[in-house]
């Protein structure tokens, strides 16, 4: 019950603060807090306002924004090991966020070779299509130039 609470809690908050009418309330905080300077003379008071208010806001943001963030990894982390598993992926790349760093590395390393070696492959590919293109067209090309001119000056003899 908690959890689900909290969580609402959180994407709520979450949302509120990335939005852009939030950014200028605090803003207009900032302002209205700086314009008080002289009233309150920049006393030691005046400013811990400020700072005691920004600190907590900001310590408790943290969890809230960390929450927020780990959830959605784990969502999106869902979403990519069904992909993996409903196509010809390998499924050993389930769950690799759950493997050390060297061992995730490995795994990218994987992933890089085999795109170099598919990249060269697919090169190789369009290299022969090319070079087939290319002796089609000049077998297929009727003769011209000279050539013909030549032809219709034998017939003509």
């Amino acid at each position: 019950m908690f959890g689900k609470l909290f969580n609402t809690i959180a994407n709520k908050v979450a949302f509120a603060a990335g939005k852009p009418v939030t950014f200028i309330l605090c803003c207009v905080v900032v302002v209205v807090w700086g314009i008080s300077g002289p009233i309150f003379g920049f006393s030691d008071t005046w400013q811990l306002i400020i700072n005691t208010g920004t600190t907590i806001i900001t310590f408790l943001m943290v969890f809230l924004i960390q929450n927020t963030q780990n959830r959605d990894g784990i969502a999106i982390q869902a979403k990519l090991d069904e992909l993996v598993r409903v196509t010809e992926a390998k499924n050993a790349f389930i769950g690799i966020e759950h493997l050390t760093e060297d061992e995730v590395e490995k795994f990218r390393r994987q992933c890089e070779a085999a795109a170099k070696k598919a990249d060269k492959e697919l090169e190789e590919l369009k290299k022969n299509e090319t070079q087939k293109r290319s002796q089609g067209k000049t077998a297929a090309k009727p003769a011209t130039g000279r050539a013909r001119t030549s032809r219709s000056a034998a017939a003509a003899r």
